[in-house]
């Protein structure tokens, strides 16, 4: 059974997320031909919108020659659009369509002495949010070494069992099966079961942290 405590263990599940994470470089002609479509506009009439010979545009599009600074501006002002959004990605407003199901057990298992984590949905990366499963080992507090800590928030629901919430600046607090809590996740905090089985919680986590 691994050692790592559960602040070590999120940074390596998050870094695991971010192994595929790469930023795909902006291809401009194809963002020009992209904003041009959702116009609903052939290449003959944003070339009237923007001043430019259709040639030009076209050659834009697929990537045949790079637009000087004033052709940039005359594209610009023709999507109604500034000069720095047409190097901007879309923010990804378009539905991409991920789903993944995790059968129960089937998750990634990441055991550490006080928690029996399971990653869900392990198959997708750059995911928003990091959830899993829990089996809550530790029946007390001096079995931690230290506060858990880490980047971002955390939602804890319990699954079945009653456990105990201990927090850096709250009270401990005792939640039952279906009683939950979300807070600061850098905030010091620890999990113990204090029923006569395991515990066990669903967990998740944010990935806004650096």
């Amino acid at each position: 059974m691994s050692d790592l405590d559960g602040s070590q263990l999120i940074r390596i599940l998050r870094e695991d997320q971010r192994a595929d994470a790469a930023p795909e470089p902006l291809n401009l002609g194809k963002r020009v031909r992209e904003l041009r479509k959702a116009r609903g506009w052939t290449l003959e009439q944003a070339a009237v919108q923007a001043g430019l010979a259709r040639s030009t545009l076209s050659k834009i599009e697929n990537g045949q020659m790079s637009p000087t600074y004033e052709a940039l501006k005359k594209l610009a002002e023709g999507l109604a659009i500034s000069v720095p959004q047409l190097f901007t990605a879309p923010s990804r407003a378009q539905i991409n369509g991920r789903m993944s199901v995790t059968r129960s057990g089937e998750g990634q298992s990441h055991p550490t002495v006080t928690y029996e984590h399971e990653l869900l949905a392990p198959g997708l990366t750059r995911k928003k949010m990091l959830p899993y499963r829990a089996r809550i080992r530790a029946r007390s507090i001096e079995e931690f070494d230290g506060w858990v800590r880490h980047d971002g928030e955390e939602f804890l629901l319990v699954l079945t069992g009653v456990v105990r919430l201990y927090t850096e600046f709250y009270e401990p607090s005792d939640l039952r099966r279906g009683d939950s809590a979300y807070y600061d996740a850098s905030m010091g905090h620890n999990l113990i079961s204090i029923s006569e089985e395991d515990a066990t919680v669903l967990w998740v986590t944010s990935q806004d942290g650096p």
